[in-house]
Order: C-alpha cells, then sequence, then structure tokens
C-alpha cells in the first residue's frame, strides 16, 4: 500500500492549532486538530511545519498565457488616450497577436510561456486553465493547445484547455463572420477535440467580436462533442450572454462588468461560476464594475483569475488579483482566497480541489505569515516556501521538506 505522510504542526483555517495533514499517495488521507488524529493512521514519515500556514494550492481559471510577440505599443497608445476597441477597430488588439502567435514555432511559443507559468507556480498555482484564440486557424489553435499541454507535463502541474477560436475574426474571413464560425463548427473544434487537445469550448460575445446568434452556433457544436462551454460575457456592453450562457449550463461566465439582473439570476439557476478578472478592469481603466452584491445576494459563486494576457491584463501573478479583488470589486480577503481556489476549481469543473479536506488532491501550499488574509493585504511581500501537487513538490525555495 502507498506509504502515509503526515504534515505536522501546521496552521489551517479552521482548524485548531497545531493541525496535521496526512497524504497517501495523490490524495489528502486525513485532516484536523493533531490531538484528533485517529491512532490507526500511523504516518511512515512526517515533516514538521513548526507553525507554517498551510493553504489549498491555488487554481489560476482564466489565462491566455500561450501568445507571441507583444503589445507594449498598444499600452503606449492607451495611456495617451485611445480605447481598447478602438486599438481594436485600427488592426490591434487580439487580431495583432495573432499575427505574432502565427509566426513563431511550437519550441518558440512554448520558450515564451514557461516563464509565465512557472511565475504563477512560484505564487502557488497548481491548476491553470489556458486559452486559444490567438491562432483563429486550425495549425495555429493546434500549436497553441499542443503548447499548453507540453506545458503541464513540464511543471508537473494540471492544465486545462479551452478552446477559444471564436475570440476575434481572422483578417483572411474579414467580412465573413458567419463563414469563420462555419469553419469553427465543421473543422476546428471537431478536429481539435478528436485530437484530445480541449477541454472546454468559450468565446468572446460582444460588440468588436462575435454576436449572441453565432456563438450558440459554436455551443450547439460543443454541446454535440460532449464538451463544457465558458463564455466571455459582458465586459464592455450587455449583449445577454449571461443568459445564453446559462442555456448551455456554461461552467463560467468571465468578466461580467455589465451583467444584467436576468443575467445574474439565470447563472444562478444553472450554477455558473461568475469568474472576475480585476486585473483587466484595471489595466484598461475601466469604471464600472461587476455587481459583486448581486453576486452575493443570488448565491453566484466568484472566482478570481489573472485574465494573463499581453493586451489587456499582462499579470503573471495570481496574488496581484487577488488583491486587486478586495481592493477593487470589495471582496472580502475571504472571499478572495476561495475565489483563486475552490471556485476557481469550479469554474473548471474541477470538484477534487481548492479545499483541504480528505478525498481532496494533496495539492496545497506553505507560508510564512500571521493570517491568510496578509496575502491581500501586502502586495508583493508573500511567497510560498513550498507548493504541493498531486502529493508531490513542484517549488519550492528549499527552506522546507
Amino acid at each position: 500500500m502507498t506509504s502515509l505522510h503526515a504534515w505536522s504542526n501546521a496552521r489551517i483555517a479552521g482548524i485548531a492549532a497545531p493541525a496535521t495533514l496526512l497524504v497517501r499517495g495523490e490524495l489528502i488521507e486525513w485532516v484536523g486538530a493533531s490531538a484528533d488524529c485517529p491512532p490507526s493512521l500511523r504516518p511512515d514519515s512526517t515533516t514538521d511545519l513548526g507553525g507554517t500556514w498551510m493553504l489549498p494550492a491555488f487554481v489560476d481559471c482564466h489565462t491566455h498565457l500561450v501568445y507571441g510577440g507583444s503589445r507594449l505599443p498598444e499600452f503606449v497608445l492607451r495611456a495617451q488616450g485611445a480605447s481598447y476597441a478602438e486599438i481594436a477597430q485600427a488592426g490591434g488588439g487580439i487580431v495583432s497577436t495573432v499575427r505574432a502567435t502565427r509566426a513563431m514555432s511550437e519550441m518558440a511559443l512554448l520558450a515564451a510561456a514557461l516563464p509565465r507559468a512557472r511565475a504563477l507556480l512560484a505564487e502557488g498555482v497548481t491548476t491553470l486553465e489556458i486559452k486559444s484564440g490567438y491562432g483563429l486557424d486550425l495549425e495555429s489553435e493546434r500549436k497553441m493547445l499542443r503548447v499548453a499541454r507540453q506545458l503541464g507535463d513540464e511543471l508537473g502541474i494540471d492544465i486545462r484547455t479551452s478552446f477559444l477560436g471564436a475570440h476575434a475574426l481572422p483578417p483572411e474571413f474579414e467580412g465573413r463572420a458567419d463563414d469563420y464560425v462555419d469553419e469553427l463548427c465543421t473543422l476546428m473544434l471537431p478536429t481539435l477535440a478528436a485530437e484530445g487537445l480541449v477541454d472546454a469550448v468559450d468565446a468572446f460575445c460582444e460588440h468588436i467580436a462575435f454576436t449572441p446568434g453565432q456563438v450558440a452556433r459554436v455551443f450547439e457544436t460543443a454541446r454535440e462533442l460532449g464538451l463544457p462551454v465558458k463564455l466571455h460575457a459582458e465586459q464592455l456592453s450587455d449583449r445577454g450572454g449571461a443568459e445564453l450562457a446559462a442555456r448551455f449550463g456554461a461552467l463560467s461566465c468571465e468578466h461580467l462588468e455589465y451583467v444584467s439582473e436576468a443575467g445574474i439570476r439565470a447563472m444562478a439557476q444553472a450554477g455558473t461560476v461568475a469568474v472576475l478578472l480585476p486585473g483587466a478592469f484595471y489595466f484598461l481603466g475601466e469604471t464600472r464594475k461587476p455587481p459583486v452584491a448581486e453576486f452575493r445576494r443570488h448565491g453566484v459563486p466568484m472566482a478570481v483569475a489573472t485574465d494573463l494576457n499581453p493586451g489587456s491584463s499582462p499579470i503573471a501573478s495570481i496574488l496581484t488579483p487577488l488583491h486587486m479583488a478586495c481592493t477593487l470589486f470589495g471582496l472580502s480577503p475571504a472571499e478572495a482566497l476561495d475565489g483563486v481556489s475552490v471556485h476557481g476549481a469550479r469554474a473548471l469543473g474541477l470538484s477534487d480541489r481548492g479545499r483541504l479536506e480528505a478525498g481532496a488532491l494533496a495539492s496545497f501550499s506553505l507560508w510564512s505569515f500571521d493570517e491568510p488574509a496578509s496575502l491581500a493585504y501586502e502586495l508583493g511581500l508573500h511567497r510560498p516556501t513550498q507548493v504541493m501537487h498531486r502529493g508531490r513538490v513542484v517549488h519550492s525555495d528549499g527552506n522546507i521538506g
């Protein structure tokens, strides 16, 4: 039988200190106050944490981490007053990243993406969603999704891929959005799903992207292929995307600054998670905040994510949006921490992580601070001393273990 390892003398929220967590293989066998540990559970080895805090490993449930090129010139234009929509309409935005991504080899894309993923891992992220959508043709989308899979193998973490072919209209389909959606539904998505590269399907429902009707066609294809859906919804305007996504039982709706009361009710009924992306809100200088109080009132779970991408949120740090969710959107530190753990996992359709309890994955991080709220309060000060995923060390500063 797999050996049993004890992590003792820990501090775990909601458990009297000292606490003990027992790991067998990839799973947590038992967790609780050390004095309550059943005598029958005799560990084969023990690590004494000396009062170190233990948190669930983090989940970054919304990133565009694999891409080519830089959008620094657009950052300069925005500083001079240009809007995100104006830059996109002038040929910048997503399409400029598409050109750069198409031009890069798979190996070059992997080399560019690794430092971003390592930065997230160094802050305790062991489950990471990566969207495609900077290729917008079959070969380039395949290349992005293959790189996403390779990142997981390279770093020993879990990568969930979302096919975001309906991200922007590629130049070769200018003026022919319906034809491009046909290609998404008849060629690109079925092919990539058959190759095992797609875990979920996403789309950008917005006046600068795709209409609700076009998104519905993509989601119908996803349903036929047995794939769950997610949606970039109501970031810049209310297009009824949240109601559309809820109708398809979406795992999540993401951004949501302009979501309506009807959209929130639909999400609540469907069990759809609201993914808050304060990095993009901050970076783009937006002023309309997502309706956090209404999400609370209707019982809609709120995840928090980086939205790591080159144009609107070049933030390779899960602790930064955790902090921003509190300071900009009014979440409590406890809500924000749940947002990057249990609710982030739920936004990816994962119920086996994001919490420290028996039967969950042994994925956790060790920290030296006075209390977990410090992560939302003291930006830039804290890093985990060790990060475990599936019972194995995936990151360490060398001081523990």
